[in-house]
């Protein structure tokens, strides 16, 4: 299930806290500061519900100049800003501020909100509007609507809805396979529960009872207990904001910036490679070994940079960059990161880390900066990934791979193990060659198997699921093998997204539930099974009596699905205790006496003849059982 995010953004007093509470009718200031002074100072945090009923998570950032540093950790993990301008006052210094730092973390979606429509006219309004068009030319918004809204009112407010309802559709789903990690943005002690911190997942997956580590720290825990939008669940993943609480651990021993993930999955650096863009609107040149402050995801971190590509960075530039940072930081390639000037404060770049744990590296040599720029490209692992992604659906093998690549790759089994150690993709070892299939892929097929077992409940509510082959066929295909099928199972089974019970799959936290009138018809069916023992009942004279033959073979598929009878043949269905019982009486039989006859069976089971040999021809099915003329042996 794909999760969003929502932020505001925007310059103090223009109105973004008031809007979340038109939107949301709940307020995100929460300390006694905020509230006496009218303005965000923290992190605010709450959730709506879209016209579709998907739920969003939304957090309000402040817009005084002074706390960018905490409006950064807030937008680090959103997929949908609210750029908010207050109508009566325009584009202000914390707007473009705010608007270079989304740009530089590469939000890719958003929209314009006016707020205080209530206060200007229309002539005013319209004004603002192309000013407003002028400002976010060649930014991600400039094709964005821009939506006047009173708060007040409730003006407009319909419309935020729309447009969100719509971009979330568009926004790339997180990677909910890959490991778990999470940016602490806040930690406080609950008496009685011990540690929590909260934080929006970057990627991949938590479950309660499993241990995580903290890092740098690289202090262990075990997660207790695991809210979402103030409900408890018993899993989380990427996409969502919540709160973990974490046994084992100090509330002292975590601070904001500390990464929450799984044990010994990231290495702690005080040197990272990146490239760099430097702000049009910074005031002077970066010079070599300028002190900076960095901010990654919610961390805020001091650190030196050395310019690896040129002796000094203009304005409107691009470099590479290695920063020797002042406190370790646990991050991942490709994580986006903004730097802002040491004194006085105020956004000067930023970009992508390349390297996160990087080795000591000279400036200007040819060398190194070559080993950067591909790893920045990806270079042979971007192209093999790539194919690996665009063949997915026939299950690609080594051969296949390279007869995609167009030439000869002998680095291709190096390259494969690496794309699978970075989660980028996932082999399947079953059988005699491995193939590969795209973490994106997989991503995207069980979206379509929640969708598929979704509607399958809802017009199944009585059945255990759907079968395994066609669950197989309807969301991987016939190209998949049976051994490769089975290891996605496994993967989807580990990952709580679906449950199997017999041969049925069904979503992990489906359950079958009857109304009072189909209870009925399930006490009277086991009622009668029991009773009937080895001489089970005919079902015609079991339902005769039942009004809504509908519910009674409903009800009966149900019991029959999730194995509390079992179906011998047409004519025989046994209480699944009994078939069991009747499974080792005849093993014990035969072990004692060499072989078992129709006869010695009937009499076992107290049953008749006809019984006797349909439960015995069973056992012959399932090569439990050999006949040799009028006697069965054990296979």
């Amino acid at each position: 299930m794909k999760h969003i995010i929502i932020g505001t953004a925007g310059h103090i007093d223009h109105g973004k806290t008031t809007l979340i509470k038109a939107l949301t009718g709940r307020e995100t200031d929460t300390l006694k500061e905020e509230k006496a002074r009218g303005i965000s100072i923290n992190l605010g945090f709450t959730f709506f519900d879209l016209p579709s009923g998907k739920r969003a998570g939304i957090i309000d950032v402040p817009g005084h100049e002074k706390f960018v540093k905490n409006m950064l950790a807030g937008v680090s993990g959103i997929d949908i800003v609210l750029m908010v301008i207050a109508a009566d006052e325009g584009v202000m210094p914390q707007t473009k501020e705010h608007l270079e730092i989304l740009q530089l973390l590469n939000i890719k979606k958003g929209l314009v909100v006016l707020t205080k429509k209530d206060m200007v006219d229309e002539e005013w309004l319209e004004m603002i509007k192309e000013d407003v068009k002028d400002r976010v030319k060649g930014t991600f918004l400039e094709n964005s609507p821009i939506i006047p809204v009173s708060s007040k009112t409730g003006e407009g407010i319909d419309k935020i809805m729309e447009y969100v309802e719509e971009a979330s559709e568009e926004v790339e789903a997180k990677d909910t396979i890959g490991h778990f990690r999470m940016p602490v943005d806040r930690v406080f002690s609950v008496s009685g529960f011990g540690t929590v911190v909260t934080g929006t997942i970057f990627g991949g997956r938590i479950n309660t009872g499993e241990t995580v580590e903290i890092y740098p720290q690289k202090i262990t825990g075990k997660i207790r207990n695991i809210q979402v939008h103030d409900k408890d669940v018993t899993f989380a993943e990427a996409g969502q904001r919540c709160a973990l609480n974490i046994s084992g651990v100090k509330g002292e021993e975590v601070s904001r910036g500390n990464v929450i993930s799984k044990e010994d999955i990231m290495e702690p650096s005080l040197t990272i490679d990146c490239n760099l863009y430097y702000l049009k609107s910074a005031e002077k040149p970066l010079i070599n070994r300028q002190r900076v402050r960095l901010y990654h995801g919610t961390d805020e971190i001091l650190c030196r940079v050395i310019i690896l590509d040129k002796e000094e960075v203009k304005p409107g530039e691009n470099a590479y960059v290695q920063l020797k940072l002042e406190e370790p930081i646990a991050a991942q390639r490709n994580d986006r990161y903004v730097i802002r000037s040491y004194s006085p404060m105020i956004t000067i770049g930023g970009g992508a880390i390349i390297e996160p744990v990087a080795k000591k590296a000279k400036r200007l040599n040819k060398e190194y900066l070559e080993e950067l720029k591909i790893k920045e490209s990806g270079s042979a692992d971007s192209i093999v990934e790539s194919i690996v992604n665009k063949l997915s659906s026939n299950y690609p093998g080594n051969n296949e791979i390279l007869k995609a690549l167009g030439k000869n790759e002998d680095r291709l089994a190096d390259i494969l193990d690496t794309l699978v150690k970075e989660k980028k993709i996932i082999r399947l070892d079953a059988g005699d060659k491995p193939v590969y299939i795209h973490n994106k892929f997989l991503m995207k097929k069980i979206e379509e198997a929640s969708e598929l077992l979704k509607e399958f409940h809802k017009n199944n509510p009585l059945k255990a699921g759907i079968s395994k082959e066609e669950f197989k066929n309807k969301v991987f295909g016939k190209n998949l093998k049976q051994r490769n099928y089975d290891e996605i199972l496994d993967i989807l089974l580990k990952g709580d997204i679906i449950k199997i019970t017999g041969n049925n799959v069904a979503l992990y936290d489906f359950q079958i539930v009857y109304d009072a009138y189909q209870k009925e018809i399930k006490e009277t069916i086991l009622k009668q099974f029991k009773e009937g023992k080895y001489m089970p009942p005919r079902l015609e004279d079991l339902s005769a009596n039942i009004k809504n033959k509908k519910d009674f073979k409903a009800v009966l598929d149900s019991l029959l699905d999730q194995g509390e009878l079992y179906k011998v043949n047409e004519e025989c269905i046994l209480y699944n205790e009994y078939f069991t019982e009747a499974k080792n009486m005849l093993t014990q039989h035969i072990q004692s006496n060499d072989f078992i006859t129709a006869g010695d069976f009937r009499d076992l089971l107290d049953t008749s003849r006809k019984y006797a040999v349909a439960i015995l021809e069973h056992f012959d099915s399932l090569k439990i059982t050999k006949r040799v003329e009028d006697k069965r042996f054990l296979m």
